[in-house]
């Protein structure tokens, strides 16, 4: 499957690509220095995307645009343009970790509450001691400073995790991207407070299923309102196939 294919769903470019495609290119991509923009994009970014014009200009100016969330796959099908397989944020940021720490790449996490973070950075360090943790600063920062750019911008990283959330992870990433000379930079939303044990992940079963995104509205009812973006979505898709 070639993986330079992309498939568009309410205007966003999806890569078509599978989860070892994709982390066998970005590997190249790495080893090269070539600097990667990445964005995990699930119907909720996908909606929001489409209710602001300068977030949808960044993440299809991304290099890559993955499919993160069973509905983006459910819509690529209804569509007629199906994707392979959905792949989840976090299981990549594994790979890419598993992997810094075969290559001893080095890595710089930004973003998350500073017990978090910190509780983050020990359990990287213990589970991949061979990677070379450079730096990580918590999500409460100045904006308008250059300050934490300028830092990842001088220590080189290969590897940029950012957590701040959608959108102002992928919207922190394009403001300074330019500035950087290498690394893959990712947007990984809550993901730093799986990787610090403070939330715990769906089963494994409920995985399989594709119903993480149920077993955490069970966990946190309070995100009721975020789910409501998937029936959005799928009514937007619906639409959209009516159209051609």
């Amino acid at each position: 499957m070639m993986t330079g294919n992309k498939v568009k769903i309410l205007n966003v470019d999806f890569q078509n690509t599978t989860r070892e495609l994709l982390l066998n290119e970005l590997t190249e991509r790495i080893t090269k220095g070539d600097k990667t923009f990445v964005v995990t994009a699930n119907p909720e970014i996908v909606m929001y995307a489409n209710s602001d014009p300068e977030y949808l200009s960044i993440v299809n100016k991304s290099d890559y645009t993955i499919a993160d969330g069973i509905g983006v796959i459910i819509g690529s099908k209804m569509l007629g343009t199906p994707l392979p397989e959905r792949i989840p944020g976090f299981d990549l940021m594994q790979d890419l970790l598993e992997t810094a720490n075969k290559n001893e790449w080095s890595v710089y996490l930004l973003g998350a509450k500073k017990d978090v973070i910190e509780k983050a950075v020990e359990n990287v360090k213990e589970r991949h001691p061979k990677l070379k943790l450079v730096g990580w600063n918590d999500g409460y920062f100045n904006w308008e400073s250059s300050k934490v750019a300028d830092e990842i911008a001088k220590k080189q990283p290969d590897l940029i995790f950012v957590a701040l959330g959608f959108p102002r992870q992928e919207m922190w990433i394009a403001k300074h991207f330019a500035s950087f000379n290498k690394g893959l930079f990712m947007g990984v939303g809550g993901s730093f407070d799986v990787l610090s044990g403070h939330v715990k992940r769906s089963p494994e079963i409920w995985q399989k299923l594709h119903l993480e995104w149920f077993y955490r509205l069970l966990k946190q009812p309070s995100r009721w309102r975020r789910m409501l973006a998937l029936p959005d979505f799928i009514i937007k898709v619906l639409f959209e196939k009516n159209k051609h």
